[in-house]
């Protein structure tokens, strides 16, 4: 391992009126800062233009050349150039947010070859479902998804001010860096010694 500073996206996966992602993917940018290692881009998906309506041709065959919409532009950029993602996302009807899916399809080699943490939100069950259905996406893609994720259940009343209530918090942020921070450089180092295979 070296100690050179990978680029880290945090993604905000919803777009809803009233949304808690950006209130939780501050926190997740604040530990991440603290934990060192990363610069660290909060990409929310509220900013950009993310149609549901796909060209014909996959991202995977057309590469470079996919027609996208120049307002999504800035998340191509930020996505390719990332070497790691936390995916900020809550859970809408036992699942995850249609902005989400739909940016994750618009795009293919931006998650090859490199790691993906979660960390969820919800009621109950914490977003958990959402994750689960994201792993399945996400590995299709060839992106390395990590086991290990934070899950905030009742996180209207489990947070306050801007931070979770919990204690034990930052301490499950600091484990769950540690792993993305040993997958990141494993993964960019393999990306640099040889193209992955298509």
């Amino acid at each position: 391992m070296t100690n050179e500073t990978h680029r880290l996206v945090i993604l905000v996966g919803s777009v809803r009126e009233g949304r808690f992602g950006p209130v939780v993917a501050r926190w997740v940018a604040e530990q991440a800062d603290a934990y060192g290692g990363f610069e660290v881009e909060v990409v929310d998906l509220a900013e950009y233009d993310i149609p549901l309506t796909l060209p014909a041709e996959s991202p995977k065959h057309a590469g470079e050349a996919y027609p996208r919409p120049s307002g999504m532009s800035g998340l191509t950029v930020a996505l390719a150039a990332a070497d790691a993602f936390v995916v900020v996302t809550p859970e809408y009807n036992h699942s995850y947010p249609a902005s989400l899916k739909a940016a994750v399809d618009w795009h293919f080699t931006q998650w090859t070859a490199k790691p993906v943490a979660f960390v969820s939100y919800g009621g109950a069950a914490g977003g958990r479902h959402a994750v689960l259905h994201l792993e399945n996406v996400l590995t299709e893609l060839h992106a390395v998804t990590l086991r290990d994720g934070l899950a905030f259940p009742d996180c209207f009343t489990a947070w306050q001010d801007g931070r979770p209530r919990d204690p034990r918090a930052a301490g499950y942020a600091k484990a769950l860096l540690a792993q993305l921070t040993w997958w990141t450089a494993v993964l960019r180092a393999g990306r640099e010694a040889a193209p992955y295979p298509s």
